[in-house]
């Protein structure tokens, strides 16, 4: 198991916030030395705690999406065959494995509500669906 140091939760808390900060800007926050913060980034890559970068879009384009949580139920026996079609479709951002009355939650981002009727339909003719149930984002209070 990869050990994480308090000084590491603060360096990822940073790295959340901006991956593309420099590390001359992120040795400031911390009060250490650039060299010490890129050893500790080369060595979270390295043991996998940080597996890679992603873009995160800014607010204005991204509240102008409709955004929602599908909940899925799924058949018995047909989690991997379902997990590889919703995989395919691009309008679903991220793909939650859950414990409760639904077996997963997507997040789906579309331009339109009508993209996002059509959207939960395709999921739901899915082989391997039982149902779906949505619930529409109406605003984000943090994001880290």
């Amino acid at each position: 198991m990869t050990k994480i140091t308090p000084a590491d939760q603060l360096l990822l808390s940073l790295l959340r916030e901006n991956a593309r900060a420099s590390t001359a800007d992120i040795a400031r926050r911390l009060g250490l030395s650039r060299t010490t913060v890129q050893s500790r980034i080369d060595r979270l890559e390295r043991q996998g705690v940080i597996s890679g970068y992603a873009v995160r879009l800014a607010d204005e384009y991204e509240h102008g999406q409709i955004r929602g949580h599908i909940m899925i139920a799924v058949q018995p026996k047909q989690m991997v065959a379902v997990t590889k079609a919703l995989r395919a479709m691009p309008e679903l951002r991220l793909l939650h494995s859950v414990t409760g009355s639904y077996d997963l939650i997507a997040l789906g981002v579309v331009p339109t509500m009508a993209e996002m009727d059509v959207l939960t339909d395709r999921i739901g003719e899915i082989e391997g669906v039982e149902r779906t149930t949505s619930a529409l984002i109406l605003s984000t209070k943090f994001e880290r």
